[in-house]
């Protein structure tokens, strides 16, 4: 019996490779937002942390570990830092302090009146950008300061900023915290600072490798006297309330 031939199967060209544009829309979004939370988390995580434990080291005093070899700095608590002290910073940097949420809008307007030649950063802004992020003016450290301050205004107390600041800030080339400053200048400790003393301090924070607390120049000197009066003032009308110790 004669078999019809089985007709060959003409192999099929393989499917084109098409990948689905929606779906991985999909999933580059879906990674993205991980992304965004994660972060979010891992800087709410540190914001708790450092409400009670001291920050070890920033992003800047590493760079200038690298630039120097070392640096000059002892953390201590706020309760043995002269009261003086305080009250100089926040008379010098902040002076509504107590007042604002984290950033001074009276401030601001004044600065962006005239044209952004002055600076309104206030006291926890500073912290901020120096614990958590970088120097410098890009748009994106702005916004993460902007959303990380008002989170440190309404987990750490005001006592806690000032603390941390006044441990952080720079007061001469490799010279960071007001212990290690105190040493530096006036060989002594920051629970001994004198108002004169704590006011020089406080004038050579904005420029702290071009001004000398130990060696003033007349500007220093004239901004030390506003200085130690606005210190004073801030004593007398109660803005120091929230940080008093």
């Amino acid at each position: 019996m004669a078999t019809t031939p089985k007709k060959s199967r003409k192999a099929k060209d393989p499917a084109p490779l098409v990948v689905p544009v929606r779906n991985l829309r999909r999933t580059v979004l879906r990674w993205a937002l991980r992304g965004v939370l994660g972060v979010a988390g891992l800087f709410a995580s540190l914001v708790l942390l450092f409400s009670f434990l001291n920050p070890p080291v920033n992003i800047y005093q590493l760079q200038e570990i690298s630039r120097l070899g070392g640096l000059e700095r002892e953390w201590v608590a706020i309760e043995d830092i002269a009261p003086v002290m305080g009250r100089s910073a926040v008379a010098a940097e902040d002076a509504n302090f107590c007042l604002h949420w984290g950033f001074d809008m009276n401030a601001i307007r004044a600065a962006v009146a005239q044209g952004g030649t002055r600076g309104a950063s206030t006291i926890s802004q500073q912290v901020v950008k120096n614990v958590f992020l970088w120097h410098g003016r890009s748009w994106l450290r702005k916004a993460m300061e902007g959303v990380l301050t008002p989170a440190v205004e309404l987990i750490w107390s005001k006592q806690r900023i000032l603390e941390v600041y006044l441990n952080i800030a720079e007061f001469d080339e490799g010279v960071f915290g007001v212990q290690a400053a105190a040493r530096h200048y006036f060989n002594t400790d920051a629970r001994n600072l004198s108002a004169l003393q704590a006011a020089r301090l406080a004038a050579v924070l904005p420029d702290p490798k071009g001004r000398s607390a130990s060696n003033p120049s007349n500007f220093v000197r004239n901004r030390t006297r506003a200085i130690i009066s606005g210190a004073e003032t801030i004593a007398a009308d109660g803005r120091d309330t929230c940080f008093r110790y």
